[in-house]
């Protein structure tokens, strides 16, 4: 039986079986019905190593523009005060690349118009979501991609702490290496701060099981700050995962996603020296363009991952 694994992104998420379910559903919306066509799914879920508890079914991240920032929901950055040495310099430097302390050209709820998504060079600014969303989002995306590539520790119950890298590595290559059983090709597919850890997995994790197809969406792996922080080193003209990954890798990105604003990586991870990795763009609908959900009801992404799972 074929099987895709999935891994989610950045913010707190929905309980696990009820966050498989609703990605599942939106396949299904985009023409891909995984169970009706005999593929078994499941969830490397990781966002209670970060936060206390899940979100209600109904309040999820993915409904941005239904009132996220409206809340008070904003991250506190005063973790970044105790950092030290190459490692505050590496996160101040993210910290402006994401515009986090940027000031709106005309209040906190400016909201740009959507540019020409065609023009060679997208500026942040120009982003069309309201400048105190698109703040709230990018501290959130701060907080979760540096407590992973730090390995940071993480204490989000009282009574529980975990090495955040170290953990989140373990449960995905823990379940990997239950999917890896199903006979049938084995697909990888992960979203947003989910691409910095498989990808993470599946070329630095020597226990990693390895699969036969590798899907991306909405990543910020085209951001220097993600891949020049890897361990060990990062290498462009190597920088595929050539164990970990048998088969093709499909990045697939909206244009005007902030998460994924290096959208297309193929120039970023070469296969001893050649670009392999097929970059797709998509273009969701509204002012949220990072949500997995409207991502994976993408017709042309359910035929990219059909094609990974050969059906």
């Amino acid at each position: 039986m074929p099987h895709v694994t999935f891994v989610h992104g950045i913010c707190n998420q929905p309980e696990k079986t009820q966050l498989l379910r609703n990605w599942n559903q939106s396949l299904s919306e985009g023409g891909l019905d995984l169970a009706g066509a005999g593929v078994s799914t499941s969830m490397v879920y990781w966002a209670d190593v970060m936060y206390p508890e899940p979100l209600a079914a109904g309040d999820s991240f993915e409904a941005v523009e239904g009132g996220l920032g409206t809340a008070d929901v904003d991250e506190d950055l005063a973790w970044i005060d105790e950092l030290q040495g190459n490692e505050k310099a590496l996160v101040e430097s993210m910290r402006r690349s994401l515009g986090v302390d940027s000031a709106s050209p005309d209040g906190d709820d400016f909201k740009p118009e959507a540019p020409d998504e065609n023009v060679s060079k997208l500026e942040f600014e120009a982003i069309p979501l309201p400048w105190f969303i698109k703040r709230r989002v990018m501290k959130a995306f701060l907080r979760d991609v540096h407590h992973y590539l730090f390995d940071a520790t993480s204490s989000p119950r009282p009574g529980e702490s975990f090495r955040v890298k170290e953990h989140i590595r373990d449960l995905f290559v823990s379940q990997l290496s239950i999917d890896s059983q199903n006979e049938g090709p084995h697909v990888v597919v992960s979203h947003s701060m989910g691409t910095v850890i498989s990808y993470d997995c599946l070329k630095n994790v020597p226990a990693c099981p390895a699969i036969d197809g590798y899907m991306t969406v909405g990543s910020p792996l085209g951001l220097s700050e993600v891949h020049d922080n890897y361990d060990p080193r990062y290498n462009a003209k190597d920088a595929f995962p050539s164990v970990g990954v048998s088969g093709d890798w499909i990045n697939v990105y909206d244009r005007l996603d902030p998460v994924a604003f290096n959208a297309r990586i193929a120039d970023d991870y070469l296969k001893s020296g050649t670009e392999v990795v097929q970059d797709h763009r998509v273009t969701n609908g509204g002012a949220w363009r990072h949500s997995s959900l409207k991502y994976f009801a993408q017709e042309s992404l359910c035929e990219h991952l059909a094609n990974l799972l050969e059906l």
